[in-house]
C-alpha cells in the first residue's frame, strides 16, 4: 500500500517536472512547466510570462528607485544634521563670549571698587588723625 503512494507521487512529479527554474529578481524561482496543450493555452501562457517579465522589471524599478530616493534623503538628512550642530555649537560659542566679557567687566568693576574702598579708607585714616 505504501508503495502504491509512493509510485502515485512519483508519477505526480514527473507529470509537472519543470523544464525551467528561473530564478527573479528577489531570489524565488519561478518554476515554468511545459504542458502539450492548444494555441489558445500557450497564448495564455506567454501573456501570463508577459505579465511576469513586466512585474519583475517594475520591481526592479521601484527598488533602484527606492534606493536612489533613500540615498538622497539621508544625504539631505546628514547635511542638515550637521547645519543644526554647526549652529548650535555656534550659539554656545557665543554665550562663552559673552560670559568671558561680563566676567571681564566684573573683575573691572570690582577692581574700581576696590580702589574706591582703598581710598576711602586712606581719607578717613588721614581725617581721623
Amino acid at each position: 500500500m505504501e508503495n502504491k503512494g509512493v509510485d502515485a507521487a512519483k508519477k505526480r512529479k514527473k507529470a509537472t517536472d519543470p523544464i525551467e527554474v528561473e530564478k527573479a529578481d528577489s531570489g524565488q524561482e519561478v518554476v515554468i512547466e511545459e504542458v502539450a496543450g492548444s494555441d489558445e493555452v500557450e497564448m495564455n501562457i506567454a501573456r501570463i510570462l508577459e505579465k511576469i517579465e513586466r512585474f519583475t522589471q517594475q520591481v526592479s524599478e521601484l527598488l533602484e528607485a527606492g534606493k536612489t530616493m533613500f540615498k538622497d534623503l539621508s544625504a539631505e538628512f546628514e547635511e542638515r544634521m550637521i547645519g543644526i550642530h554647526r549652529e548650535q555649537i555656534e550659539k554656545w560659542q557665543h554665550e562663552i563670549k559673552e560670559l568671558r566679557s561680563l566676567d571681564a567687566l566684573n573683575e573691572e568693576a570690582n577692581a574700581r571698587l576696590h580702589n574706591a574702598q582703598y581710598l576711602l579708607r586712606s581719607i578717613h585714616v588721614d581725617s581721623s588723625s
